[in-house]
């Protein structure tokens, strides 16, 4: 649109006109915030990282290899000189040179700048299945030479591969946030809805059991729960009924959120209607009531996914949670509860950093949605 001037008038925010539909006004509003838009592109990262982890993931992550225990990062040198000196497009990273201290007998690492080692895209590797079921024999990026390992984040003190176990682990740690919010708003929507929709006795003792759940230490209830679990379980077993634990724990913040929106909906005017025209409860539920507040829903979803993967990740950093050989960000941060491996190799602080850079994610993501939640506010 051109002014009267002839310049280009400055564009900004879309006032609602009123003919957009509720997710379009949603849209509108939510494309503005930045910080959430930023925080959206890295979440899609990570779950695309956790999708495809295997192929992502240079190695194997439970192969060990007591020749490189605590060894350090390797770095990514792009350009190499050819043999007649100029500069050509290369990757390849630097070998190790191997000491051994006389005294504390301890084995010490250090890059040998006359080690090179290639790296290739899309070379071939060991067999392996993509998400459990597709067979394939290629991975994103491998390193040429027979028994060199590639350890771009360093070894633990296994000598195994912290990458590797870092992206692995992530599909373990975001699933479980995934899984239980979805049990969670599965409860709350039932459990909220029936309280605030039906009132009476109902909603009295519904909501007496939610004060009494909140008033309860959630780490230490966390902890009991979990610390009654048969220790002789199957790993993936015990991963669900974690997941399932956290549900049962986190479903009642969204709980009260639905019942307040019920309550104060179901007195509106074209709730009344429906009712008056012959509208079944279900039908004003899901057809007149939820939509009305469905973006409230996914921002209060959105807000609770970070605080599943807090508690997976502090139950297995405890020993109560998941355990080996399931790898998730809580059993790798179980490798940093000793100071002196902390010291020698502070890679292995690499899961905490990732987490936090997913919760921070997460929780600009659901402010974000949650802004946008009410399109004609100012």
């Amino acid at each position: 649109m051109l002014t009267r001037s002839g310049d280009a008038a400055p564009r900004g925010p879309r006032r609602p006109t009123g003919t957009e539909s509720p997710w379009a006004l949603v849209w509108g509003r939510f494309r503005h915030h930045r910080l959430a838009l930023v925080s959206g592109v890295i979440l899609a990262l990570l779950y695309l990282s956790a999708i495809f982890a295997e192929f992502l993931a240079p190695g194997d992550p439970q192969a060990y290899n007591a020749r490189y225990t605590f060894a350090p990062p390797q770095s990514i040198h792009l350009l190499d000189r050819d043999e007649d000196g100029s500069l050509v497009f290369r990757p390849y990273v630097h070998g190790y040179a191997v000491t051994v201290d006389p005294e504390a007998m301890r084995r010490t690492f250090a890059i040998d700048p006359d080690k090179k080692h290639p790296l290739r895209l899309l070379g071939r590797s060991e067999p392996y299945l993509l998400m459990g079921f597709i067979p394939m024999q290629r991975k994103l990026l491998t390193i040429e030479g027979q028994g060199t390992p590639l350890l771009l984040l360093g070894a633990d003190r296994l000598g195994r591969d912290v990458l590797s176990r870092l992206i692995i682990g992530t599909r373990v740690s975001l699933s479980v946030g995934l899984v239980g919010v979805v049990l969670s708003l599965a409860i709350g929507l039932v459990v909220g809805g029936l309280s605030g929709y039906h009132g009476g006795l109902l909603d009295l003792v519904v909501q007496r059991v939610i004060e009494f759940l909140r008033s309860v230490p959630t780490i230490p209830l966390w902890m009991g729960l979990a610390a009654a679990l048969p220790r002789d379980w199957p790993p993936l077993t015990i991963y669900f009924a974690i997941t399932v634990i956290l549900s049962l724990v986190g479903w009642t913040e969204l709980a009260r959120v639905v019942r307040g929106r019920f309550l104060a909906l179901k007195t509106e005017d074209y709730v009344t209607a429906a009712r008056l025209d012959g509208a079944s409860d279900l039908s004003l539920v899901f057809r007149h009531m939820m939509p009305a507040f469905s973006s409230h829903i996914i921002a209060a979803a959105s807000l609770a996914i970070p605080a599943m993967i807090l508690a997976e990740t502090s139950l297995s950093f405890l020993g109560l949670g998941l355990q080996a050989p399931i790898i998730s960000w809580g059993v790798l941060l179980q490798e940093a509860q000793n100071l002196r491996s902390v010291a020698t190799a502070p890679w292995l602080l690499w899961p905490a950093a990732a987490m936090i850079v997913a919760v921070l994610a997460m929780n600009f993501l659901g402010d974000g949605l949650r802004d946008a939640a009410d399109p004609y506010a100012t």
